[in-house]
């Protein structure tokens, strides 16, 4: 076991994680954990783009309003308001640090400002994109520059396995604090210590939990997890968005293909070929993704069909190809050709609302402990995360965490160095089939049971079977080396309960969470908050 000892731990590389290890001063030593490449986040493969005022036609206050409607009446104002108002300021920041962002054509050969595209529920033209691979664009620009800074020591290829939490000196007395957390090297199995006076979780959300997502591999809920088990509250974990459209096909495992399709005026189109959206929301392609999504899923089970189409091809060919270069070349590799064919799409789970509770600073209920972007509960997303508006909050949450860890740095106590990791009691497990099995189980019962439409009766169903599972996998942690599978399994388990239980306690259909038992939506509501130590 080795021990480092550094001044801020970030993990997570996407682009919450990488914006507060750019933000941080270069005298601040910055420990950065991936679970794999730097890469490996869903940063990476967003495509749609980052949704900011940069339009004179377009306003603040506009973007306020169209997040608060899409939030279905229960986003926070001060989180919006924060958000929107430092957009411009955040795009800006990108633009500097050299990312490539698609500017207009003008038709003559000269290229005018930016190309502003739009998608569900904004009322303008606002979100700046990088044709339809903006998270490519903005992950390969962040990390080039991550690489740059001296002070930033990178660790790929990591997992963390639990916050190392020891009590110190406070403004009030003794008080727990986040001193670093237990580490476990995915390629040589070895577990290490990181030692840090802050702590950042970036891990990105928890839509692995569901047996369709279109999120990569690492997106298992592993900082929610971790600042649970810790003693952080966490709030509306109900509310897990469904991308509508994700390419249906064998061989094209979690590719989204972007709501940038709709904004640009695809068409939603039933197995023969009629338009429907319109019977479920007068904005029809262009309604918020949990009306979609639900709209969808309905037709799906209504027809028994496997999948549904989404269709461009009535759009010239040359602009097909030009601002959706990645889905055509994804999909012309699987012998579908979008400027003449509609897409087979299905929706998968793609974004987690709710998370770990913070204020404006980034800090958490723990001392010494922020959480940015999908991993944390700001309250700007509120029942329904409006499109485009995520990457937004990672840039914006992650420069307000980093200028937090700033001005306190030098008030924060040196954690202790007492906190060895002990296996000494653990064997090599010979029966790793238990992990694969539970794994599968559990993504299928949420599929089945916590998806785009519940019932109480899911829902009971549901906790019964993650609390067995939480018991088997608690015995087999206890007993055996741990491994990134199992770690991973171990943190789905919690957010899966999580979710559940989040979910039983609201009694009406508001935004991402609907209930057949209560269909309507209830005039005075508010944010689910789930306590440690309660359940």
């Amino acid at each position: 076991m080795a021990t480092y000892r550094h001044d801020v731990l970030i993990i997570g590389s996407g682009a919450a994680g990488l914006t507060a290890a750019l933000r941080l001063p270069d005298e601040c030593q910055v420990a950065l954990l991936s679970k794999g490449e730097l890469t490996s986040a869903s940063t990476y493969y967003a495509q749609g783009g980052v949704a900011a005022v940069l339009d004179q036609e377009d306003s603040l206050e506009s973007h306020v309003a169209d997040t608060h409607v899409a939030g279905a009446g229960l986003c926070q104002d001060d989180a919006v308001r924060f958000t929107v108002e430092n957009g411009p300021d955040a795009i800006r920041w990108l633009i500097d640090l050299g990312v490539d962002f698609t500017r207009f054509d003008s038709g003559d050969g000269s290229k005018l400002p930016y190309h502003l595209t739009r998608e569900g529920g904004h009322s303008h033209r606002r979100i700046i994109h990088a044709a339809d691979a903006t998270g490519k664009a903005i992950s390969g620009t962040l990390i080039e520059q991550v690489c740059k800074k001296e002070n930033v020591i990178r660790f790929e290829h990591r997992v963390a396995v639990d916050l190392i939490v020891q009590e110190h000196d406070g403004p009030q007395g003794k008080e727990k604090r986040c001193c670093g957390a237990y580490v476990h090297n995915i390629q040589t199995g070895e577990t290490d210590v990181i030692l840090a006076r802050s702590v950042v979780l970036a891990t990105g959300g928890a839509s692995k939990v569901y047996l369709y997502t279109s999120n990569p591999d690492v997106a298992t809920g592993d900082g929610i997890a971790m600042a649970w088990r810790a003693g952080c509250r966490v709030a509306n974990m109900e509310f897990m968005q469904f991308h509508p459209t994700c390419l249906y096909h064998p061989k094209a495992k979690s590719f989204l293909v972007t709501e940038a399709i709709r904004g640009e005026g695809g068409h939603l189109l039933l197995p023969n070929g009629e338009r429907f959206m319109n019977r479920f929301d007068e904005r029809g392609e262009l309604a918020p993704r949990d009306v979609v999504a639900r709209a969808i899923d309905h037709e799906m089970k209504r027809l028994g069909a496997d999948c549904l189409y989404l269709d461009i091809s009535h759009k010239p060919a040359d602009f097909i190809i030009e601002h959706f270069p990645t889905v055509y070349a994804k999909c012309l590799q699987l012998g579908l050709d979008i400027t003449r064919d509609p897409i087979p799409v299905v929706p998968a789970a793609h974004y987690t609302c709710g998370g770990v509770m913070i204020n404006k600073h980034g800090q958490t209920d723990v001392p010494g402990l922020y959480a940015i972007g999908e991993t944390s509960f700001t309250g700007l997303h509120g029942a329904n995360r409006m499109a485009s508006n995520s990457l937004l909050e990672c840039f914006v949450y992650g420069k307000a965490t980093a200028d937090h860890i700033r001005a306190h740095l030098d008030k924060i106590p040196t954690p202790r160095d007492d906190n060895e990791w002990d296996e000494s009691q653990v064997t090599d497990s010979d029966e790793d089939v238990v992990i694969s099995h539970n794994w599968d189980e559990l993504r299928r019962f949420m599929w089945d049971y916590v998806g785009i439409v519940r019932t109480e009766k899911r829902l009971e169903r549901a906790l019964h079977r993650a609390e067995l599972l939480k018991s088997e996998i608690a015995e087999y942690y206890s007993n055996y080396h741990i491994s990134n599978d199992l770690l991973e399994l171990r943190n789905l388990v919690v957010i899966a309960e999580l979710i559940i239980r989040s979910a039983m306690q609201r009694k009406e259909s508001r935004g991402l969470h609907y209930m057949r038992d209560f269909p309507a939506t209830n005039e005075e509501t508010g944010n689910t908050i789930l306590t440690p130590g309660t359940f």
